[in-house]
C-alpha cells in the first residue's frame, strides 16, 4: 500500500523502512526551532543538569514574542537566551530585529522540503508550505530534543483536501481556510496530517500556501502540507546553498482517511468572530460592526504580499478617522521590500502606524486593546484576552477585508472595494 507525506518523513527520521498511522516511533528532526520561550527550555535543561547539547546546527532560536522587550523580566528573559546560543555556539540565532521565528527560518534557507522540524509555537505547520513536517511541541520537549536529539511521535492519519476553481477577486486563501475552519470545526483535523491537492494548488503562491499551513492548525492538525512543485524550488534557489534536500511526494495509492473537496470559486470573504477561529461567518453578515482597531500582522499574513493586498485597496484612500491602523510586518526583509516597492509609504499614508517586525499584537504587544474595543486582524487567533483585556473583541479576516474595513471603520466587504 502507498503512504502519504507525513508517513513517508516520519519513516525515514526513524529510520524505518515504512510506519502506519497509530505506530509510536523516535524521530530525529532536522531543526528544534524555540521562540523567545528559549528561557523556559533553558531552565529545564539547567534543572536536569545537562551540559552538552546532541546537535547544535540542528537548534534555531529566534526572539520574536515581546520584542524588543517591554519589560524588565522580558529583558531578563531575552538576556538568558542570548547567553544560551552563545554559550553553546548556536549559529541559527535571530535577535529582536529579524522578526516572526516561522518567516525567518523561511527566508534563511533553513526549512526544505523533506525536513522534520519541532518548535516552541503550535504554527509549526506552517514549514508545510515548503513540503516539510512541521509541528509544535512544548519547551521542555524542546530540551529534549535538544540533549538527546529525537522525539517521539504519533504517525497522523491523514486527509486529503482537493481544491478546484479559482479565487473570485479579494478572495484569498485566509478566507479558504476560515471556511474550512468554521465548517469542519476546531477539532475537526485533531492530530491529523493534512494534504492540499487540485489545480487550485498549483497556481497558488507560497505566501498563500504559507497562510493555508499555518491556519490548518487551527482546526486540529498535527501537520499540513502542500507537496513541493516548480514553486517551492523556485522559492528556495538562492536560499538553501549548502544543503542537499530530497523532495517527499505521496504514492498514488496512499491511504487517506478522508477526502474533502472544495469549489473555492464559490467561496466569499470569510470572518471569524470572538472568541473562537471556528465562529466564522460570511462578510455580509457581520458587515457595519464596529470596529476601533485593525493589526496587519502575524505568521498567518504580514507576509510581503499580504502588505500589497492592503495597500492596493488603501492607495490614495485614507482610513476612518476613528480607527487604529498597526502595521506589523513579519521580519525585516519582509520590511525592506515594502519599503522598497513603496507598499509601506501606501500603508503609513493612508494612516498606518508602523511597528518593528515581529509577532506584536498578536502576541499581545503594541496593539493591546482596552474594555469594550474591538479590534479587525489578519492574525490567526481570536482568544479572548489574547491582545489585552477580557472585555474586548477581536475579529479574524483577510489583509484585503481589513484594508477596506479600515476605511469604512465597520466590517466591510472588500469585493466592493
Amino acid at each position: 500500500m502507498g503512504r502519504t507525506i507525513a508517513e513517508k518523513i516520519l519513516a525515514k527520521k526513524s529510520g524505518l523502512s515504512s510506519v502506519v498511522p497509530g505506530q509510536i516511533v523516535d524521530a530525529y528532526p532536522d531543526l528544534v526551532m524555540s521562540h523567545t520561550a528559549t528561557w523556559r527550555s533553558v531552565t529545564v535543561m539547567e534543572k536536569v543538569g545537562a551540559t552538552k547539547l546532541y546537535d547544535p546546527d540542528r537548534i534555531a532560536v529566534v526572539l520574536d514574542h515581546i520584542a524588543p522587550a517591554k519589560s524588565e523580566k522580558n529583558a531578563a528573559d531575552h538576556l538568558k537566551c542570548r547567553e544560551f546560543v552563545k554559550k553553546y555556539g548556536i549559529r541559527k540565532f535571530y535577535d529582536v530585529d529579524a522578526g516572526i521565528a516561522h518567516l525567518v527560518l523561511m527566508e534563511a534557507g533553513h526549512v526544505t522540503p523533506g525536513d522534520l522540524i519541532v518548535g516552541t509555537d503550535s504554527h509549526c505547520t506552517i514549514y508545510g508550505s515548503l513540503g516539510a513536517l512541521g509541528s509544535g511541541i512544548g519547551y521542555t520537549e524542546v530540551t529534549s530534543v535538544w540533549i538527546t536529539g529525537k522525539l517521539w511521535m504519533k504517525v497522523p492519519e491523514s486527509y486529503r483536501i482537493v481544491l478546484s476553481g479559482k479565487f473570485s477577486r479579494n478572495v484569498y486563501s485566509k478566507d479558504l481556510m476560515l471556511h474550512l475552519i468554521g465548517s469542519l470545526g476546531a477539532d475537526g483535523c485533531n492530530y491529523k496530517s493534512v494534504e492540499f491537492y487540485g489545480s487550485t494548488v498549483q497556481d497558488l503562491s507560497i505566501s498563500e500556501r504559507m497562510t493555508m499551513t499555518n491556519l490548518a492548525m487551527e482546526m486540529g492538525v498535527k501537520c499540513a502540507f502542500v507537496p513541493p512543485d516548480g514553486k517551492t524550488r523556485e522559492y528556495l534557489e538562492g536560499r538553501v546553498k549548502d544543503r542537499h534536500y530530497q523532495e517527499i511526494l505521496a504514492d498514488a495509492d496512499a491511504a487517506y482517511s478522508r477526502e474533502i473537496e472544495v469549489d473555492v470559486s464559490k467561496l466569499q470573504p470569510i470572518v471569524a468572530c470572538p472568541h473562537e477561529v471556528e465562529n466564522t461567518k460570511p462578510v455580509g453578515e457581520v458587515a457595519g460592526t464596529h470596529i476601533d482597531q485593525v493589526f496587519l500582522g502575524s505568521c498567518a499574513n504580514a507576509k510581503y504580499e499580504d502588505l500589497a493586498v492592503a495597500a492596493d485597496i488603501l492607495k490614495g484612500r485614507h482610513i476612518h478617522p476613528g480607527v487604529r491602523f498597526i502595521i506589523t510586518p513579519g521580519s525585516k526583509q519582509i520590511m525592506l521590500e515594502a519599503m522598497k516597492t513603496g507598499v509601506l509609504a501606501t500603508l503609513i499614508e493612508s494612516g498606518g502606524t508602523l511597528t518593528n517586525p515581529g509577532c506584536g499584537a498578536c502576541a499581545g504587544d503594541g496593539g493591546i486593546l482596552a474594555d469594550g474595543e474591538v479590534c479587525l486582524s489578519t492574525a490567526n487567533r481570536n482568544f479572548l484576552g489574547r491582545m489585552g483585556s477580557n472585555k474586548s473583541s477581536i475579529y479574524l479576516c483577510s489583509p484585503a477585508t481589513l484594508a477596506a474595513s479600515a476605511i469604512r471603520g465597520v466590517i466591510s466587504d472588500p469585493r466592493e472595494f
